[in-house]
């Protein structure tokens, strides 16, 4: 949980109520170093590899360190890759950096690679809140290039992008907005990989 802005101060009544209605862990996507809550579980310890702003690069990084440290948070360290979707975005504006373009394959793949030679232990590559998903080619390429586990997010409004989504290469994804619009389609997602899992066990 988490996101590039936080404008309410429920951040530790929301980790306990999900606390307490599930044995899931809660892991925060933090969009600074305020937005560090150690009731939960673990962290993504993310560094924007796509990007050139030093501060979410590693300045974040240095003053949580000592917080998430002295913690019971599981530190997941984290590639985070902008991608761009057509539009401005709020984490594109509130990072202050230019997402890698669309049709760049080559430049997202060597971005992945590189932040996988530097210990980073999860790819994660988002196209922000409400843009158009990032295109399968693209998660195919990035695939390809890492062993890392691979999330990717922003633009999955559908059962059918989130099956795109996952095919292309996907590990995890990250559905926001759209559960929010329609609460029934994390259902009905939910439903649609429960079956595909399903049947790749049958296969297997």
């Amino acid at each position: 949980m988490g996101g590039s802005l936080i404008t309410a101060p429920n951040l530790s009544m929301v980790i306990h109520t999900i606390k307490k209605n599930t044995s899931i862990p809660v892991i925060l996507f933090p969009g600074s170093n305020m937005h560090i809550d150690t009731s939960a579980d673990a962290i993504l310890f993310l560094s924007l590899i796509s990007g050139r702003n030093p501060e979410l690069l590693i300045g974040q990084h240095v003053i949580a360190a000592p917080i998430i440290r002295n913690s019971q948070l599981e530190t997941l360290p984290t590639g985070y890759m902008l991608v761009s979707s057509g539009k401005s975005t709020s984490v594109s504006y509130m990072s202050n950096t230019i997402p890698i373009p669309a049709d760049k394959y080559s430049i997202a793949a060597s971005t992945a690679m590189a932040g996988e030679m530097l210990g980073l232990k999860l790819i994660y590559m988002d196209a922000g809140s409400g843009g158009v998903p990032i295109s399968s080619k693209m998660i195919s390429k990035v695939r390809r290039s890492v062993n890392a586990p691979l999330i990717v997010g922003g633009g999955i409004s559908t059962v059918q992008k989130a099956v795109d989504t996952l095919n292309a290469g996907a590990d995890t994804i990250v559905i926001g907005n759209a559960i929010e619009e329609n609460p029934d389609l994390l259902i009905e997602v939910s439903a649609k990989i429960y079956d595909i899992n399903k049947d790749r066990k049958v296969q297997a």
